[in-house]
């Protein structure tokens, strides 16, 4: 039976199912919420920043910059159902582990067996890999080191590089050159360091969330082994770290606007300076022990993850914002 409602939820969320209720879905519905489909938002963001870039400086070839978008997206929910794989497998997630206090992990709950999350993983990876290969018959060779790179991350984010607390630089390289400067290669058929430049700006906002999330269970990922940056610099670092990260998200694009080689319009991002102010302010001071007041109970334990999350999204709204009125200016 198809679940309209709970496609939403997942898309917009991560909703929390009862087993009875994660019995009752159709197969979309349960590969939604496995590959954690709400945080997918940020690699789309990343291909549309990619094409704005393409269509402003370049050219914009549309059915290339679908192919992109899909691929992306796939690889991504294939990289969640990895990440979740493994974690379980090496005892990482257990039902005490905060993955299951925010969201269905499906295989820690007992809701899919192993040989359905290898199946799960095999087609989407699959699917994701094909659209490489389609992509790099499309558009040469020059495709074949940004498909490389990508299967490596893929493959490798959760084991060993998040372990050894190269999983924040991987993710700030991942959703900035290569997921933007390599989609605006392929959708305009050219390399640009500018671009590249640009793409950090944006990639230090995936970074900073995931950056707030390895916050948020950092006691947890220390007692577990997990060496996430957070656990490696300690609290207080990694959140001033995720506060300097914002601070260069305006920076950035600033600099690049002055000097003129970008459009004034960009400067919209000002416009999310609320959010930003509170990212800050939620990273000034320590996790809460407790959910606080008013804060959503569907989100909690959730603190500076979702503090950086919102950021992102209102952050990456309003640089597209500024990329649209360039183009109709220009």
């Amino acid at each position: 039976m198809i679940h309209l409602s709970i496609w939403g939820k997942a898309l917009t969320g991560m909703p929390r199912l009862s087993d009875e209720q994660w019995h009752q879905l159709d197969w979309f519905g349960r590969w939604l919420i496995s590959v954690r489909a709400s945080v997918l938002i940020m690699t789309f963001s990343s291909s549309i920043l990619a094409g704005l870039l393409a269509w402003y400086f370049s050219t914009l070839d549309w059915g290339l910059w679908c192919l992109v978008t899909l691929g992306l997206c796939l690889a991504h929910a294939t990289n969640n159902l990895i990440n979740d794989a493994t974690d379980y497998w090496r005892g990482v997630d257990d039902d005490r582990y905060m993955r299951n206090q925010y969201g269905v992990q499906p295989l820690t709950r007992g809701l899919m067996s192993g040989v359905d999350m290898l199946l799960q993983i095999g087609l989407t990876g699959m699917a994701a890999l094909g659209i490489g290969l389609l992509l790099l018959w499309l558009r040469g060779e020059l495709v074949l080191p940004l498909l490389a790179a990508g299967c490596f991350f893929v493959l490798f984010y959760t084991w060993p590089l998040k372990k050894w607390g190269l999983g924040e630089p991987a993710v700030l390289l991942v959703w900035g050159p290569l997921m933007v400067g390599g989609g605006f290669y392929v959708v305009s058929g050219q390399w640009s360091w500018l671009v590249a430049v640009v793409s950090i700006a944006y990639a230090l906002g995936p970074t900073s969330v995931l950056f707030g999330k390895h916050l948020d269970k950092r006691a947890a990922d220390a007692a577990k082994g997990v060496r996430t940056l957070p656990v490696i610099l300690g609290e207080a670092r990694a959140r001033s770290w995720v506060k300097a990260m914002t601070l260069a998200q305006y920076c950035i694009p600033s600099v690049l606007v002055f000097s003129g080689q970008l459009p004034w319009p960009i400067l919209l991002i000002a416009l999310a300076f609320r959010s930003a102010y509170a990212l800050w302010r939620a990273c000034s001071y320590p996790l809460p022990d407790h959910k606080p007041e008013r804060f959503p109970q569907r989100i909690w334990p959730l603190w500076f993850s979702a503090f950086a999350f919102a950021h992102t999204r209102v952050y990456g709204a309003w640089l597209f914002a500024g990329l649209g009125i360039a183009l109709l200016l220009q």
